[in-house]
């Protein structure tokens, strides 16, 4: 049975352009790099870089993915992604801050405040449209 996220696996156009973006921008640990590739970690997270010279990520879907951030340190880790050039792909619109950007070979990244139960407790006061929140206590339904 599934118990989580194990890894990620990005391909990319310049291994080393990215290898220092997600290092040195997004604070990343290089844990191993090869000649096609990297290991990198950011707390239990493992993130692979794998070289692929063909790669272009669509940015027409809403596919992504998101890294934990505190509050506290939200609005300094945005500003040094807008003061770099990060390119933005989307404005926040849900619960808790999140900051929407891309990185260089186009792969859609968050940063986000908060966690599912954040989500939840406010999605019990603004349910999506159909929304049925099964918590262990009730299945709350949305009707509208």
């Amino acid at each position: 049975m599934l118990t989580g996220l194990n890894h990620l696996t990005l391909a990319v156009r310049e291994l080393e352009r990215s290898i220092g973006f997600y290092r040195d921008i997004l604070g990343f640990r290089l844990a191993a790099q090869w000649n096609t590739g990297a290991y990198l970690e950011l707390g239990e997270l493992w993130l692979c870089l794998s070289l692929d010279d063909c790669v272009e990520p669509s940015l027409a879907d809403y596919t992504h993915y998101a890294f934990s951030i505190s509050a506290a340190a939200f609005g300094t880790f945005t500003d040094k992604l807008r003061s770099v050039g990060v390119a933005e792909w989307k404005d926040n619109r849900s619960e808790g801050d999140s900051f929407y950007f891309l990185d260089p070979d186009g792969h859609k990244l968050e940063a986000h405040v908060g966690s599912l139960a954040s989500r939840l407790d406010h999605c019990r006061e603004r349910p999506y449209a159909g929304m049925q929140i099964f918590d262990g206590r009730e299945v709350l339904t949305d009707t509208h």
